[in-house]
């Protein structure tokens, strides 16, 4: 991974086991509580080894620690009469939305142990999301203003993250064949004048998860040099 400074780098001379659970669609707080649970255990010393969750959720707003009611652009009651809920999630960054057709990965890893600073770790997620949607041609880049990547001024995925002593959860967002529209009811991450975009969007053809489940899960043992062990949710409630 060729990021200036990087320690992922570093990584690439071993894989270490990481449990990988490659789930459904799940409903938001199911997936929060989930993780909680799993950080939990990691902190107290009872579970050693990493977590990935990937997994899409049904339509929910979620809002970071920043917030993200300010950046609604539609009334609360329209939001209502949508039926999207709206989670306070505890990430960093501000209000977005997540629907079935975004991929959702939630990476469970102890910071400590890999001497990963939390810029490095940031932007290793993003270079996973970068060598995905490469693998459909697109050609998507890292922006200053915002953490995540884009295609010219239109969010393709976006990352937010949340650690308790040196372990890590919520993680990043890639926009795969989802409906874009509840995006124009918000000022996504806290950005006005932006807009969001999706890999079929940006093809103009639909892309199935998934493939991209498969390539999201190459690029992850790439950049972090894990080796991922299938397991599955009944396993990981079992952990908390």
């Amino acid at each position: 991974m060729k990021i200036k400074g990087s320690k992922i780098l570093r990584l690439g001379n071993w894989r270490a086991n990481c449990l990988c659970a490659d789930l459904a669609i799940l409903d938001y707080q199911e997936v929060l509580d989930l993780q909680v649970g799993l950080v939990a255990a990691k902190n107290s010393g009872r579970l050693k080894t990493d977590i990935i969750l990937i997994l899409e959720h049904p339509p929910v707003f979620t809002l970071g620690r920043r917030g993200g009611l300010e950046n609604l652009i539609v009334s609360r009651a329209f939001l209502e009469q949508s039926g999207i809920p709206v989670v306070q999630a505890g990430r960093g960054g501000n209000i977005t939305f997540h629907g079935p057709g975004q991929l959702v990965i939630y990476p469970i890893i102890n910071l400590k142990l890999l001497r990963l600073k939390v810029v490095d770790f940031v932007a290793g997620l993003e270079e996973i999301m970068l060598r995905t949607v490469n693998a459909w041609g697109l050609k998507a880049e890292r922006n200053p203003l915002n953490r995540g990547i884009w295609v010219g001024n239109n969010k393709l995925g976006s990352v937010g993250i949340a650690i308790r002593r040196g372990i890590s959860f919520h993680g990043f967002a890639l926009n795969v064949n989802l409906a874009l529209e509840p995006f124009e009811w918000i000022n996504p991450c806290g950005l006005e004048n932006i807009g969001v975009t999706s890999i079929s969007h940006e093809l103009a053809h639909e892309v199935p998860v998934k493939k991209v489940r498969g390539a999201v899960k190459k690029q992850i043992e790439s950049v972090f040099g894990f080796k991922l062990v299938r397991t599955d949710l009944e396993e990981l409630q079992k952990l908390c």
